[in-house]
This record gives structure tokens, C-alpha cells and sequence, in this order.
């Protein structure tokens, strides 16, 4: 009743909580807004500091990828024009002097006079860099490239690489002496280098020879930028990059604005949920805090105190003498509940025990059914003609001996006849005895709790086993253990408890329809606790149904009216300190009732 009163009171709580525009709600909603606002507001900072930033930082990218293509087209168009201006001073092929003159007074670093014919072709290189650039010289300026490079203009410029040095090339078209001679062609080469580059582009620049893509490449981190601007040969396709390393600046700014308008719109959300948070605390919470404590003090201790507090004009105070008006109702109903209770509990004890008594008369109600049907072991007429014929003296003695062995079978089967009739009432009598002390017990505690005491189980199992064994046509094996097993618990309740589960797993088993079954008693300690599981082969039950059959009233078959024997037995199990809980794996797959109680020490 307790319980129920307080899922009332909470109820009523939470329906004040949900009909009135209390804080806690105004909390959520606003604490919803404030993170939808905050959340968007990240969304438009992002959506348009980044894209600016990063539309800053391309366009400074691009800046300096034109400046380095720029740089890089200088310097190839200074050494074509020096190419130019030798070729207009002069059309004479340079000798060996004239070449150190020349590559001293034009700055450059390498001569190519190509005539188009291979022993006619002169390539000076400077000294200090030895014969082999000389050859890689001559073998970057073949005359087709120098054509196609070339093409309709008077000159031409252009990169070559020769191992791991790269160079800036001008090639100048010089006519023959006689109009009927090829056209000849002199170059130029100034050795490039990363310095060279940096001074004319005003970058920090160096050179990759490895660097071969066809576009410009951009590796970044998340401070810098590596661009890759290609640098072309004579075919022009790559022959290495001009690497520029430059910080990310405006990213990097553009991350810290968005940090800051992130962390500022956090901390102003922060602000105004700790104001809101203090208020509402102060305001509702406690209240609702101390109406809470209180309904936990009604739970623990039953007493139906009223909550004194402030009064208030608000929906706190009407909350409150709410509340104080149902624990009145309830005071004055638990007073009626307890008068019904009283009434109640003496119909159901006395029910109870009637559906115990009809379990324990089950045997002697089957011991009678076939005691009235059954017949003689032996016709008592034959007997009689056997035992007048033996008394005559004339009598064969083959005839004599099988008359003889005939009257001692006749004997033997009455004897026989006779101890199972003995055993049988014996049963009964034991049967009689269990009804009369339930009924006893019943007398002597009708409204006291029951005493317990120690008990051995198995002695319990073994007597209620014969129940069991004659609770219908089915052939049923029943198995226990042998060893004692001594628990807390009273002995007449704990059999009737046992009788009810041993009568059940028997309905069970015939409901089956097998027409025999077995029912397996096993007993487990566990600590301070023994575990009796009664497991039958009959037709179990849904999973999850468990629960259901607790219920007072409620059986599975439907010819059966009643359901007070597991109810029952549940509550008497509860009264001796223990606990009775139902397994089944699922329909014709039998169940297993397990009785928890305590070891006696």
C-alpha cells in the first residue's frame, strides 16, 4: 500500500511538473535553445570565417606561384637575350679563347654552336665543372628538339637538366652564309640555382631535380604551405620544381578567430546556465528536494507524517498541500485496507489449506478408486476344487503335484495381493494423518507467523514423493536424494509446499500427453542457502510466463478453477524466510521449481 501511495504521490509530481510552467521545464527548453543557438552560431563563424580565410590564403598562394613562374621566366629570358645579342655581334663560330671571353663576359656557364652535323658541333662548358656537363650539354641540344622548340620565332628559351644540375637555356636561329645552307643555332646555358631563384622571385626558393609533375603541387600542414611550381624542358614537359616553404598565416589566424568565437560563445552559454542552474535550484529544486526526502521517509517507515513547510502561492505550495491532502487519504485508507486485510487473509488461509488438504488426499482417493475395481489374484472356486480334490486319496500323483503347485502359486499371489493392499492402506493411513495435522496446524496458527525449525528435506521429499506416484493413470519416476539435508523452515508448511509442486509437475507430465514422465529432485548448498530444484518432463510453459502464475486466481488449464496452490505456496515460502521461483525453457519442454531457504547449522 505503501508503494502504491508513493507512485501516486510521483505521479502527481511529475503530472505538476508537465501541466505547469515550472523551471525545470523552462531549464530544458532553454538550455535546448542555448545549445541549438550556440551550435549554430559555430555553424555561420565556420561556414564564413573559414571559407574567407582560406580564399585569402589561395589567393596569396597564387601570388606567389605567379611571382616564382615569373622569377623562373626572367632568368630563361636573360640568357636569351644574351644568346641574341652575341648572335647579332657576331655569326662566327667562338674558338676555345674567344669562348673563355665569352662565358666571362656574358656571365653564363656553358656554349653550343650547332651546325647540325655532329663534327661540325662546338659545346664549351666551364672548366671547373669538368668534361662530363660538356657532353650532357650536348646531348640535351639535339637539333629536332631545338626546332620544335623554336618553331616560327628567331629564339627561344628554356630549362635542361644534366644529372643534378639544371640550367637555364637561350637558343638563338643564326642564317648561313649562302641561302642555300641550313640554318644554324647558338646557345647559351646559365647553371640555375635555388639562391638564383629566391633573389629574382624575393622568396625562399629551392630547387627539386626529383620534383617531375606536370602541375603545381601544394603539401600543406598546419602552419605551412609546400608549394611545387614545375619548372619546363625543351619539350615542355617537366624537368624539376621550384619548391617554395611559406607559412600559413592567414589559416592560421582564421583557426584562432574561430577558436575564440567558439570558446566565447561556450563561456557566454556556460554564464547563463550557471545563473539559470542557481535560480532554479533556489527555487524549485529544494523545494521539490525536500518534498522528496519525504516521500522516501513515508516509504522507509510507513508513517504518514504531513510535509510541513513555508506556504507559498506558487505551484510548489499547491504541490505541497497536495500532497499533505493524499497522505491523509491515505491514512484513513490504509485503515479500511487493513480491516478488509484481516478479512481477506483468514478466506484465503482457509482456502489454502482446503487445497492442501485435497493434495494430501489425492493418494487415498486413487488407493481407494482401485481398490474398488480390483479383483482377486485367484478364483477362490478353483482353490477350493483343488484343495477337495487333493484330500481324496486316489488321486494320481502327477495330478497330486500340479494341483499342489497350483494352491501355492494361489497362496503366493494372495500373500502377495495382500501386502500390497497393507502397503497401499499404510500409505493412505500416512496420507490421513498429513490432512489431520494440516488442519491442526491451521487451527493452532491462523494469524501467526509460522515457526521454523530444523528439518531435514529429504525426509519431506521422500513422503510427499507418493503423491506423485498416484496422482493419476500416468506412469511417473520420481528421484531424490538419499543424503539428509536439514533447513530452516516448519516442516507442515514446507511438505505442503512440496506436496503442491509434486501434485503440479504430475498435472504437468499427464497434460502431456506421453503417458509416463519422470520428476528429478536435486538439492544444491550454496553458502548459508540450499537450493531444492524440482525439475518434471511434462508440457512447461511460455518463457516469461513465470511471473503470471503467482498471480492469486490464475492456472494454465482452463478445466481448472482455483490457481491457490502456487500462489499460496509463494507466500508461504515468503513467511519462512525463503523463496520459490518457476524455470521453464519453453512449451513441451518441462519446468523446474526451485526452493531457496536457509541451512540450519
Amino acid at each position: 500500500m505503501r508503494r502504491r501511495a508513493v507512485r501516486r504521490v510521483r505521479h502527481r509530481i511529475g503530472h505538476a511538473l508537465r501541466s505547469r510552467a515550472l523551471a525545470a521545464k523552462l531549464v530544458v527548453i532553454l538550455t535546448g535553445v542555448g545549445l541549438v543557438g550556440a551550435v549554430a552560431l559555430i555553424a555561420v563563424l565556420a561556414s564564413v570565417i573559414v571559407p574567407s580565410f582560406n580564399d585569402l590564403e589561395a589567393r596569396s598562394t597564387q601570388v606567389e606561384v605567379e611571382r616564382t613562374r615569373s622569377a623562373l621566366e626572367t632568368i630563361a629570358r636573360q640568357v636569351e637575350l644574351k644568346a641574341r645579342d652575341y648572335a647579332e655581334d657576331t655569326a662566327r663560330r667562338p674558338t676555345p679563347a674567344h669562348t673563355q671571353r665569352l662565358l666571362g663576359e656574358r656571365q653564363v656557364d656553358g656554349v653550343s654552336w650547332i651546325d647540325g652535323q655532329a663534327d661540325r658541333d662546338t659545346v664549351h662548358w666551364r672548366a671547373a665543372d669538368g668534361k662530363a656537363l660538356e657532353q650532357a650539354f650536348a646531348k640535351a641540344l639535339p637539333r629536332a628538339a631545338i626546332d620544335r622548340a623554336i618553331g616560327s620565332a628567331r629564339s627561344a628559351h628554356f630549362y635542361v637538366k644534366m644529372g643534378d644540375v639544371l640550367a637555364a637555356v637561350g637558343v638563338v636561329r643564326v642564317a648561313g652564309m649562302r641561302e642555300d645552307d641550313p640554318p644554324r643555332f647558338f646557345a647559351l646555358a646559365s647553371r640555375l640555382s635555388g639562391p638564383m631563384v629566391s633573389e629574382a622571385s624575393h622568396l625562399p626558393v629551392r630547387l627539386d631535380p626529383a620534383g617531375t609533375s606536370g602541375r603545381v603541387r601544394m603539401d600543406s600542414t598546419r602552419t605551412t604551405l609546400r608549394i611545387a611550381v614545375p619548372i619546363r624542358g625543351i619539350d615542355g614537359r617537366p624537368v624539376a620544381s621550384a619548391v617554395i616553404n611559406v607559412r600559413r598565416d592567414f589559416a592560421v589566424l582564421g583557426q584562432r578567430v574561430l577558436l575564440l568565437a567558439v570558446a566565447g560563445s561556450i563561456i557566454l552559454l556556460l554564464l547563463v546556465l550557471l545563473a539559470l542552474r542557481r535560480m532554479i535550484t533556489t527555487l524549485v529544486l529544494r523545494p521539490l528536494a525536500r518534498v522528496e526526502r519525504h516521500m522516501q521517509a513515508v516509504q522507509s517507515s510507513g508513517a504518514l507524517d504531513l510535509l510541513s513547510d513555508t506556504p507559498r502561492d506558487d505551484e510548489i505550495g499547491s504541490l505541497v498541500a497536495s500532497f499533505n491532502g493524499m497522505l491523509r487519504q491515505q491514512h484513513d485508507l490504509r485503515q479500511q485496507l487493513e480491516i478488509q486485510n484481516f478479512a481477506l487473509g483468514k478466506s484465503e488461509s482457509a482456502i489454502a489449506m482446503l487445497h492442501n488438504v485435497r493434495n494430501a488426499l489425492t493418494p487415498v482417493s486413487t488407493i481407494l478408486s482401485r481398490a474398488i475395481v480390483l479383483t482377486a489374484p485367484v478364483d477362490q472356486t478353483l482353490v477350493e476344487r483343488a484343495v477337495a480334490e487333493l484330500a481324496t486319496a486316489d488321486i494320481a500323483p502327477d495330478r497330486r503335484s500340479k494341483l499342489s503347485a497350483f494352491v501355492a502359486a494361489a497362496v503366493a499371489a494372495e500373500t502377495a495381493d495382500r501386502s500390497e493392499r497393507q502397503r497401499e492402506l499404510q500409505v493412505a493411513r500416512d496420507a490421513m494423518a498429513h490432512v489431520l495435522e494440516i488442519i491442526g496446524q491451521q487451527q493452532r496458527a491462523v494469524h501467526e507467523r509460522p515457526e521454523v525449525e530444523a528439518c531435514d528435506v529429504t525426509e519431506i521429499l521422500a513422503r510427499n514423493a507418493t503423491i506423485a506416484r498416484y496422482a493419476g493413470s500416468v506412469s511417473i519416476a520420481v528421484s531424490f536424494p538419499a543424503q539428509p539435508c536439514l533447513v530452516l523452515a516448519n516442516r507442515v508448511i514446507l511438505s505442503q509446499v512440496i506436496g503442491n509442486l509434486f501434485a503440479n509437475a504430475a498435472d504437468a507430465i499427464a497434460a502431456h500427453g506421453t503417458g509416463s514422465g519422470s520428476i528429478i529432485v536435486t538439492i544444491e548448498r550454496a553458502g548459508d542457502m540450499a537450493r531444492i530444484a524440482i525439475r518434471d518432463d511434462g508440457e512447461g510453459f511460455v518463457v516469461g510466463a513465470a511471473p503470471s502464475l503467482f498471480q492469486r486466481g490464475f492456472s494454465t488449464r482452463r478445466h481448472k478453477v482455483g490457481g491457490l496452490g502456487l500462489h499460496w505456496c509463494a507466500n508461504a515460502m515468503l513467511a519462512m524466510q525463503g523463496q520459490l521461483r518457476l524455470d521453464s525453457a519453453g512449451p513441451e519442454q518441462g519446468a523446474v521449481a526451485t526452493l531457496t531457504l536457509h541451512l540450519a547449522t
